[in-house]
């Protein structure tokens, strides 16, 4: 499936900002099942220096310094996107989970798809034994390492309230856990948490997800929206799994990957540090567009 994809972020300042530097990463991977054909970025007020770069972990990075003074800032990040991604293994023909956990620690390799660098704690995902507790009893012994990721994404799905209020970037891992309540970046950081503490690497993926509107309805404007996942190692011959606990789903042509490390932190779309005071006020728009199915 072939997508145009349109992500627009405005802020309004209470006090003029004298400068802003913005890192984005708010162009689509080009990577296995997926393929941006074209990304255009605009930013206003216009940038004195613009440079995009990739991270280690192959995202590309966009660097922005605005040296004007500012009382709003509009960024809208156009993209093409191509999705097709392979067949995901079926239940049951993945391997064994702790073969899977032993077989990341004998992974020697340390490239940006490593399994080493996702099985530990990291800023935002710090390992706690009550969310390991809770991600054990989707893996009993002899559980194919797919299967049991879908049963913890069904089961944060089943057992967590999808509450837009209740948590923000800042929120603690262990806060959302214990309040059983939080969105996608939540459920995605518990879910990782669980499967890192049972030993099992597993990564954090942003991007959008098509919305499709209910039967008769229309589709309204910028209603798509940015969304979380994760990305389950099940071992060398299958590779990394993209499994959404908010939907209780597989990552399929519907999901489109923006950037992917070990957590939040790696990947925030939009980071950017300004000189200013006063509050602001932030809107958020995507729209994911269907526009062929692939050839």
């Amino acid at each position: 499936m072939i997508y145009d994809i349109r992500h627009v972020t405005s802020y309004a300042y209470e006090f003029p900002v004298s400068s802003a530097t913005l890192s984005l990463r708010v162009t689509p991977r080009s990577d296995i099942g997926q393929r941006c054909l074209d990304h255009t970025l605009i930013i206003e007020p216009p940038p004195k220096t613009v440079r995009v770069e990739q991270d280690f972990f192959g995202n590309d990075v966009t660097m922005a310094i605005i040296e004007t003074g500012l009382m709003s800032l509009k960024i809208e990040a156009r993209a093409r996107v191509d999705i097709a991604r392979p067949k995901v293994a079926a239940t049951g023909t993945s391997p064994d989970w702790k073969q899977v956990a032993q077989a990341a620690l004998d992974e020697v390799g340390l490239g940006a798809d490593a399994p080493a660098h996702f099985i530990f704690a990291s800023p935002r995902i710090a390992l706690s034994p009550q969310v390991t507790a809770y991600a054990a009893q989707s893996f009993p012994a002899g559980r194919a390492i797919a299967e049991g990721a879908r049963d913890l994404a069904k089961r944060i799905r089943t057992e967590f309230a999808y509450s837009p209020l209740v948590t923000d970037v800042s929120t603690p891992l262990d806060e959302a856990f214990a309040q059983r309540r939080g969105v996608c970046q939540d459920f995605a950081h518990i879910m990782i948490a669980g499967l890192r503490g049972l030993g099992l690497p597993a990564a954090y993926v942003s991007g959008y997800i098509r919305t499709i509107p209910p039967p008769g309805k229309p589709r309204l404007e910028g209603a798509d929206a940015t969304h979380a996942w994760v990305s389950v190692w099940c071992g060398a011959a299958i590779g990394w799994l993209g499994v959404d606990p908010t939907n209780a789903i597989d990552a399929g042509n519907d999901h489109i990957v923006l950037a992917l490390g070990r957590d939040f932190s790696d990947v925030s779309p939009i980071y950017g540090v300004f000189v200013g005071s006063g509050t602001q006020e932030l809107e958020v728009g995507v729209d994911v567009i269907p526009v062929a199915a692939a050839g």
